[in-house]
């Protein structure tokens, strides 16, 4: 909790601007609207039924606009969220009505693994999990959480053109935004390309690569976590998943801005599902790599205001797709004063 709340503290303005619309709830926002529900459920062990204390679970919206609510130093988890007691009672409140979907971290990674909650137990496929729909003012209760012991996950990173071993890729079951400052989020691969996850729960993962100067790719080399090719992690097991990454296609652009922000960044979301599918930081301009077949959307957090979306939109359903094919792409973001006629 503290390095989240250090990146917190340490994120841009034009973020933290983000962070109070998204966050806050429908009734805070809009006078007259609905106001905010809870969420409640209990801890068991899958094995004895005994409650598990201290496990904390993320409610991850299913809507893409408000999954793509994530800014510098946030792994794309949601805002909302709750521990549970001693006797393995979880509340989780003002929470904006919406459809969510649970994910559970353990407080004891060694006895218990991450998963997102089925309805009769754990997975690690997102799109596998129970859907839960918060209702204005009501208490909603969600399936009863019940936690497996945890697996392992290690593997190689390489380079797909030249087979060389990629140093400091970021491996992830759940996407996150890289701080240029803050570098000490989760896996990361070695100077030999190597990397271990621990702490998953037995099921089937979705795998996220990401490296500097190549493509982001879930595992098997796809653009999209609905088409990964997930590693099936056993109980207390160690799993092997390696890893090539493509260079992919290059979409770049200037960003004509007044005043840039401290961490300027670009950031890429699927088009459909609203997942991280890259990150670039911002000087004057900004490089991304992707896979030809992949439609995103584009936000530029680059200065002191409300983040910008292609084409000068809003938000996340108002913005512009963009087709990557093989041949490069190029897209700006003009965020400066207008010029005078």
């Amino acid at each position: 909790m503290s390095r989240a709340l250090l990146r917190y503290l340490t994120a841009t303005v034009a973020v933290a601007l983000l962070v109070v619309e998204t966050a806050a709830p429908a009734d805070a926002r809009t006078p007259g609207s609905t106001a905010p529900g809870s969420v409640r459920t209990v801890v068991r062990d899958a094995a004895t039924g005994a409650p598990v204390p201290r496990a904390c679970a993320a409610l991850v919206p299913v809507d893409a606009a408000a999954l793509s609510a994530v800014g510098l130093g946030e792994d794309q988890d949601g805002r909302y969220g709750g521990c549970a007691d001693e006797q393995g009672n979880l509340v989780t409140g003002d929470v904006a009505p919406g459809r969510y979907r649970l994910l559970v971290s353990p407080y004891d990674a060694t006895a218990y693994g991450l998963q997102w909650v089925g309805r009769h137990g754990g997975t690690g496929e997102r799109e596998r999990a129970q859907v839960i729909r918060v209702r204005p003012g009501a208490v909603t209760r969600a399936p009863t959480i019940r936690l497996d012991p945890p697996g392992t996950v290690v593997g190689v990173v390489t380079d797909a053109a030249t087979g060389a071993p990629v140093p400091r890729a970021l491996v992830m079951v759940v996407p996150y935004v890289p701080h240029p400052k803050y570098d000490d989020h989760g896996p990361t691969t070695d100077e030999d390309g190597r990397y271990t996850i621990t702490g998953l729960g037995p099921y089937h993962w979705p795998v996220q690569f990401v490296a500097a100067g190549l493509a982001t790719v879930w595992s098997g080399g796809v653009g999209g976590r609905q088409q990964a090719r997930p590693v099936r992690v056993r109980a207390n097991q160690t799993a092997t998943l390696n890893q090539a990454l493509p260079a992919g296609t290059p979409l770049t652009g200037a960003v004509r801005v007044d005043e840039l922000l401290t961490y300027g960044q670009v950031i890429a979301f699927d088009a459909t599902t609203g997942d991280l599918a890259g990150v670039a930081d911002v000087g004057s301009g900004y490089a991304l790599r992707l896979l030809p077949g992949q439609r995103v959307k584009l936000r530029c957090d680059c200065t002191y205001a409300l983040p910008v979306w292609h084409r000068d939109a809003a938000g996340f359903d108002a913005a512009t797709p963009v087709r990557v094919r093989r041949a490069p792409v190029v897209v700006d973001f003009n965020l400066g004063t207008p010029l005078a006629p």
